[in-house]
């Protein structure tokens, strides 16, 4: 009872969830953003910023409801992913179950309200995992991220092991994140997002750039933004 009393008093961020526009410039980064910082970014032209949530419980080097606040109240629109694993890891339904519950509830913890996608990072899986442990770790992680109020997202890395074909077909999601490495298209549908490398340092802080597009089946990203 008493975990479920803390929960009712969780403030939900200020702004609303929209659907983003094609052709937009945003960044992704593990570093804390203060206000001087967003700012900046703001100033140069990026318009959304991804920022982490925890595997587990949600730690203050990744995002909190002040960071959340800080970012939303400079003009940038706001997205969170989920960590992933060290690479080399294995991954299977209940794995996913419980991963998935620490991404509603860190989603929930920082203030996000339902409707705004939270992202699946699927990357360096161990070699030779079977892609259908991979895909019951993806459906159980939907799940719990769905059954909570959010629109679950995939950003697709290096050695997520899955095919073209099997990102479509095999997975319930319908929002697609392409990563900086060689992977595969999403058959039919394709990417709304799709990640660039940053080799320096912008505005002091490391970052991949990330552009807005619509998938081919009409799907944008669903973010936060005041």
């Amino acid at each position: 009872m008493l975990a479920q009393t803390k929960i009712l008093f969780i403030m939900t961020l200020k702004g609303t969830v929209q659907k983003a526009p094609a052709g937009l410039k945003g960044f992704d980064a593990d570093t804390v953003m203060t206000e001087e910082t967003a700012a900046k970014f703001v100033a140069d032209g990026y318009t959304f910023c991804a920022r982490y949530l925890s595997l587990g419980e949600e730690s203050h080097s990744d995002l909190t409801p002040e960071e959340a606040t800080t970012i939303l109240n400079a003009g940038l629109a706001l997205i969170p992913v989920q960590h992933v694993r060290m690479p080399g890891w294995k991954p299977d339904a209940q794995l996913g179950i419980t991963t998935g519950v620490a991404a509603a509830t860190n989603a929930h913890a920082v203030g996000f309200p339902k409707g705004v996608n939270v992202w699946l990072d699927l990357e360096g899986v161990a070699a030779g995992t079977a892609a259908d442990d991979v895909i019951g770790y993806c459906n159980a992680w939907y799940n719990e991220v769905a059954n909570a109020g959010y629109v679950p997202g995939i950003y697709v890395g290096a050695d997520s092991v899955l095919t073209s074909g099997q990102l479509y077909a095999d997975l319930k999601f319908a929002h697609y994140w392409k990563s900086e490495s060689r992977v595969p298209d999403v058959e039919r549908r394709g990417y709304q997002l799709v990640q660039h490398f940053e080799p320096n340092l912008v505005n002091g802080i490391g970052i991949d750039i990330d552009n807005t597009q619509n998938d081919n089946l009409g799907g944008q990203v669903l973010w936060l933004k005041q």
